[in-house]
């Protein structure tokens, strides 16, 4: 089956190779052009809304429709809100009685199957063991979203538990919702874990999804899906009831197709938040969310000094193919003609933390920890698990969770660790993460040269800024191109890289500087529009037009 599988994808190469695929065109709407729902963006959904060219009931029906047009080929959405509907049509009735929540009233946002929300969807990180179980509210980000006006379209696949049980499987699978793929080339590995919210965002199944990260998940599926992706702060967005993996490290933020869509939605989930008292060291003046929206500032380089980390490129060149480092150096060169001086700004303990091991032990230890607190928090556990002990128990002994073709080696070696957060040899593993990710990594490169952002290619940009909880935004930078060779990712079920698969370019910053950062990927953006360079070889045929009378 395996084989059959590959021979398919391989076969596709001189098809996808040789497509030419135009840009997308806008549909008509009562006569009216309006953008496809690939390329639309939440200023034409709300200029059609308050013109009453389409209701939110419209476009909940068109985004369900184009989700389970793809889903079978794709699995990026694991259950639908059944109750989208109900609320887009009470949102409407508001917006009709004159009450608007905000710019995303009445918007159809899908947010990762980690998200808690206290409604008819499930929340599985994945796994079986949490089909059926209930938390006692929304999350705070559901919530946000809720007050917004957003509505809460549904739930995206991911890989599973965030990519943090097993060192042999494939981005984008889960027990419970399947192997998503990307849309850019058949069979493409869809990166991890925010797999599922990536592809959704990429092909217009909603105006943006919600992705978490650790390391590299909100980053790296919206590198290799032709997305803005926002990784803020570690603090700026809650995690209260989002299932976690390390409360150091995990962080929530938006994927979009573009800058600006992904600052509207930042703007709605960002600030304090009581149950999670890392939000309380925002430094924000009178608790006041800066205007990311606002940050969206075409000439945001003039006068600015942007730091390259040459010496990251020059040890970790071998895992960044000539396409990528050919369009990063062209980058460089653009936004130099934007008004920034470009400087060197390395990391200058880079080389040492290549073999150091300390960042394993801080997220074992936060993970047993932090786990048997989500636990705590269900009102209903439908199998009664209460640690990782017997989450590892349950994963190996029930047949839907594909063990042992996909093991569970790293929480293997959490147990065998066997201290958690509160031990006190967590400290010093800690401390030292903070040197590597701060005055040898991404911070000492800040303050060193004076410099607002440092830029590497995204594929290259996550690790480090992960180490201390600082902001990074990656957008568009382009694409392999059409002839490059397929390769496969290390389970040997996906396309690694191949032809017109997209990546990204990095702003990396200081912590809460997300607003300079949103900035400067909108420049950039702006500037070369990289996004509209390739088109997915799979997307839906049906628009909103569809469910217009």
């Amino acid at each position: 089956m395996r084989s059959y599988f590959l021979g398919a994808i391989l076969g596709a190469a001189s098809f996808v190779s040789a497509l030419t695929v135009p840009p997308y065109t806008g549909t008509l709407i009562k006569g009216k052009e309006f953008p496809s729902l690939i390329e639309v963006d939440l200023e034409d959904l709300v200029d059609g809304l308050e013109s009453g060219l389409f209701t939110s009931y419209d476009l909940v029906r068109a985004y369900e429709a184009r989700i389970m047009e793809v889903n079978s080929t794709l699995h990026m959405v694991t259950e639908l809100n059944p109750d989208a509907l109900t609320i887009a049509a009470q949102l409407d009735r508001m917006r009709a009685n004159g009450t608007v929540l905000g710019p995303l009233h009445g918007i159809p946002i899908l947010i990762k199957n980690n998200i808690a929300t206290d409604d008819k969807m499930n929340n599985t990180a994945g796994s079986w063991s949490l089909r059926g179980s209930k938390v006692p509210r929304d999350s705070t980000l559901a919530a946000k979203l809720r007050k917004a006006g957003a509505i809460i379209l549904g739930k995206t696949n991911l890989s599973q538990w965030a990519n943090y049980r097993s060192d042999n499987t494939s981005n984008g699978w889960s027990a419970y919702g399947g192997q998503t793929y990307a849309a850019y080339y058949p069979g493409q590995d869809p990166s991890g874990s925010s797999s599922g919210s990536g592809v959704s965002s990429a092909i217009g199944l909603a105006l943006a999804a919600l992705g978490s990260e650790t390391s590299g998940s909100i980053l790296s599926p919206s590198d290799v899906n032709n997305l803005v992706g926002i990784k803020p702060t570690v603090g700026l967005t809650s995690r209260y009831l989002v299932i976690p993996i390390s409360e150091h490290q995990d962080t929530v933020g938006p994927m979009a197709r573009s800058v600006k869509d992904a600052a509207y939605v930042l703007q709605a989930i960002a600030g304090p938040d009581t149950n999670d008292n890392y939000t309380l060291a925002n430094p924000a003046v009178n608790g006041t969310t800066p205007d990311y929206v606002a940050a969206c500032n075409y000439n945001a380089f003039a006068g600015k000094r942007i730091g390259v980390a040459r010496n990251v490129i020059d040890i970790w060149g071998s895992y960044t193919d000539p396409p990528v480092l050919a369009a990063f150096n062209e980058a460089i060169k653009q936004i130099a003609a934007a008004g920034a001086e470009i400087v060197d700004a390395n990391f200058t303990a880079f080389a040492a933390w290549q073999n150091d091991k300390n960042e394993t032990l801080v997220l074992n230890a936060d993970f047993i920890s932090d786990l048997a607190n989500y636990l705590s928090e269900l009102t209903y556990n439908p199998y009664g698990i209460e640690n990782l002990a017997e989450e590892r128990n349950f994963t190996q002994t029930f047949p839907l969770e594909q063990y042992p073709q996909r093991d569970t080696k790293i929480w293997d070696g959490a147990l065998k660790q066997g201290w958690n957060n509160t031990d006190p040899r967590f400290w010093a593993a800690y401390q030292a993460n903070l040197y590597y990710g701060g005055e040898g990594g991404i911070l000492g490169a800040l303050e060193r040269t004076n410099t607002s952002a440092v830029i590497l290619p995204t594929q290259l940009s996550p690790s480090i800024p992960a180490l201390v909880g600082s902001p990074v935004v990656t957008v568009p930078m382009g694409f392999y191109p059409a002839n490059w060779t397929v390769t496969l990712n290390g389970f040997g079920n996906l396309v690694a890289t191949g032809p017109n698969v997209p990546f990204g370019l990095s702003f990396m910053g200081r912590k809460w500087s997300e607003a300079d950062l949103i900035g400067f990927a909108y420049a950039y953006e702006q500037r070369t529009m990289h996004r509209n360079d390739v088109q997915p070889y799979l997307v839906p045929n049906i628009e909103l037009a569809d469910f217009v009378s």
